[in-house]
């Protein structure tokens, strides 16, 4: 492999935004050996129903709290209350790696917050509202057939996919916050992974 084929291999930005959707279908349990270019087309059609949505608005409440470096989260919606955690000491990281990377002109300042926000925000319309049941019929995964009827089964990650989408759209990011996801797995240790 030349220098320049290790470098793009090992650089991030160099993976596209449904690429990364992609694998993050691939590490999603209950996915292992499905067809790529199957959750290449479950990618793509998330990713489009995410950045089509319509500006979605949040009423959960919003908490501010370190651990996320622990967690590996930026942040997190749970429904009972309906709440926000967002992880500051993950999101000083997050700037902190788009101004060592140079991806400031895709994340421009301020903006990897507002994407956790409308990511999360997504999340909650989902879990709320009919949002959910349209992006089952828009991935066309059947689990169930009877006759003329069909039943439109879950995929497991694509909320996710289409949450990062949606998020990239609303804050007008030049890439998905999947490749800054991507990079922060990366540079955070992991349990029994030295660095």
């Amino acid at each position: 492999m030349t220098a320049a084929a290790e470098q793009r291999s090992s650089d991030p930005a160099s993976v596209d935004d449904i690429e990364w959707a992609v694998r993050l279908l691939a590490a999603t349990p209950t996915h292992e050996g499905r067809d790529r270019e199957l959750l290449r087309r479950w990618a793509r059609t998330a990713d489009e129903f995410g950045s089509r949505l319509a500006p979605v608005p949040s009423t959960a409440r919003v908490v501010e709290r370190d651990g996320g470096l622990e967690r590996m989260l930026l942040a997190r919606y749970t429904s009972r209350p309906p709440t926000v955690e967002l992880y500051t000491d993950t999101l000083t990281l997050a700037e902190e790696l788009v101004d060592a990377r140079g991806w400031r002109a895709w994340y421009p300042p301020g903006s990897v917050r507002a994407a956790a926000l409308a990511h999360e925000a997504v999340h909650a319309h989902l879990h709320h509202g009919p949002a959910k049941a349209a992006l089952k019929q828009a991935l066309g995964h059947t689990v169930l057939r009877l006759g003329r009827h069909r039943v439109a089964g879950h995929v497991a990650g694509a909320e996710e996919v289409a949450a990062h989408a949606y998020a990239r759209t609303v804050c007008g990011l030049g890439r998905s916050p999947l490749l800054l996801t991507a990079a922060l797995r990366a540079a955070l240790p992991r349990p029994g992974r030295e660095n």
